[in-house]
């Protein structure tokens, strides 16, 4: 499991839905929770919470900026690559934290990725939990 420390710096709702924005350091993510500030006391801005999300749930980019729908998306470089015949576990430090991704073997092989190579992490925004 990957996790990020930061604070909520915005919260939208509408119904029970609310999109959380966290901030840490020059890193912006954003989470979709059933929940809502009232529901939830742990929903409101400038708390510290902890982004949790599935290392099989991070795909992996070469661009930095990708115009696609996915809003999560950190640039990193490639630490560490752990290669087995199906899948690879690929560590990618971005600001003072790693985060690991799940690829498989293939993927990593067609984009070429090897170890300092800048990436850009992709995450979608319902596979982001938030915790205290």
């Amino acid at each position: 499991m990957n996790s990020i420390q930061g604070k909520i710096s915005s919260i939208e709702t509408s119904g029970s839905l609310s999109l959380v924005g966290i901030e840490t350091g020059a890193i912006h993510l954003t989470s979709i929770v059933i929940d809502t500030p009232d529901s939830l006391p742990l929903l409101k801005i400038g708390n510290e919470v902890q982004a949790i999300f599935k290392e099989t749930e991070v795909a992996i980019g070469l661009e930095e900026k990708q115009k696609i729908s996915l809003q999560n998306q950190l640039p990193g470089t490639v630490k560490r690559i752990e290669v087995s015949e199906l899948l690879t576990k690929v560590v990618i430090q971005i600001e003072t934290n790693e985060i690991s991704s799940i690829i498989t073997t293939k993927a990593l092989q067609t984009l070429g990725l090897v170890e300092g190579m800048s990436v850009t992490a992709l995450i979608k925004t319902n596979e982001i939990m938030i915790s205290e």
